[in-house]
């Protein structure tokens, strides 16, 4: 189970953030860097993320006064900040008149998924991440939610919480990460992200946490401050090279891997998975198979069989799914939970001044 299945939700949502309107005001980390003052120690959080099966990645945030604890996917992929004020399945339900601190808005919110609408409308209040607290948050009160399918009503997550740029955020409202920098809430303007392996996890916001990975971390730049996106050396399997895509976007919200139909089809090819529906192969769970490695900044990040495989009995999913996202947001690779759960994942707004991620192998002990 994923958040939404990942053909419409990639597809959809990168289409629709080129197509928002571009306002002249909102901040580029990479245009105007942004100064940080790495010398007064502020704080940091670190939130429990549970594992639905290796597919579904969350954790609990609060909102109003006194809290309403909500539990949301932390996704990369998205910038704002949403949750259900009405009751869907038996997701929680945001109730502002019950919050002291709430500040009615009311613009209208909407984003459309390939399969229907997200709507509802913007409102205001304080938010809690761990002990990190954000006065007067922005966020949309969700009353519509039929975009997301049935994998929403049946899914373990409340809401979402967008951690890409202001620059895709509905009315590029400045995101909840973003005010905890410009808040001066964190002792470094960054997050890191440790999946589990069907397990528990962590998200830190403000912090590196060195016990859950080994070596040094690698950074790589980041050449568009909309999603996280990055530079693609290319993609190497057996004896052959996949190098006509160039850039791949690090997507904590999408469970699996995605690149374009034709790429995705010679490696389907080449590990022996056999095409199946929406873009998705399965394979053998039990045949050899051999490694899929990805260059970041000259550097290789190897994934196995094991993990590029999602186990459902004797047949795998192939956890590699095709989707063509045209000009000029595409072509691309989103690396998705699947290469997350083998390199600890460092997102840095601006430690160095400008964006960049840093990878490291997990530790699985």
């Amino acid at each position: 189970m994923k958040k939404i299945p990942d053909t419409i939700f990639v597809d959809s949502v990168l289409k629709n953030a080129q197509a928002n309107h571009v306002h002249n005001d909102v901040w580029d980390p990479i245009l105007s860097p942004l100064a940080y003052d790495s010398e007064n120690v502020k704080d940091h959080a670190n939130v429990v993320i549970r594992d639905f099966q290796n597919a579904q990645y969350y954790g609990d945030i609060t909102l109003g006064t006194p809290p309403q604890t909500f539990s949301v996917i932390f996704d990369t992929g998205s910038s704002n900040l949403w949750v259900p004020n009405q009751q869907f399945g038996a997701h929680r339900v945001y109730d502002h008149s019950k919050s002291s601190s709430y500040k009615a808005n009311g613009t209208s919110f909407q984003i459309m998924y390939g399969s229907g609408p997200v709507s509802g409308f913007l409102s205001q209040d304080n938010l809690a991440v761990g002990d990190l607290h954000v006065k007067e948050q922005f966020f949309a009160e969700v009353n519509v939610t039929k975009g997301l399918g049935p994998a929403y009503i049946l899914g373990k997550f409340d809401g979402l919480f967008g951690l890409a740029f202001d620059t895709i955020s509905v009315d590029h409202l400045k995101t909840p990460f973003h005010r905890m920098i410009i808040d001066g809430l964190l002792d470094a303007p960054l997050f890191a992200f440790y999946l589990g392996n069907n397990r528990e996890g962590e998200l830190s916001f403000g912090s590196i946490d060195d016990t859950k990975f080994h070596g040094n971390l690698n950074y790589v730049d980041v050449i568009s401050p909309t999603y996280w996106t990055i530079a693609l050396g290319g993609v190497k399997i057996k004896d052959q090279m996949l190098n006509q895509v160039t850039k791949a976007i690090v997507d904590s919200g999408t469970s699996l891997l995605a690149g374009p139909k034709d790429q995705v089809a010679k490696l389907a090819s080449l590990v022996g998975a056999h095409k199946f529906i929406m873009g998705e192969y399965l394979i053998s769970c039990s045949a050899p198979g051999p490694d899929i490695t990805f260059i970041l900044n000259g550097k290789e990040y190897t994934l196995t069989k094991e993990d590029y495989t999602l186990k459902g009995g004797p047949i795998c999913l192939f956890a590699v799914v095709g989707i063509d996202i045209p000009p000029p947001a595409g072509p691309l690779w989103i690396l998705g939970d699947v290469f997350m759960r083998k390199y600890y994942t460092v997102f840095d707004w601006a430690s160095t001044g400008k964006p960049r991620i840093g990878f490291a192998p997990v530790n699985t002990n």
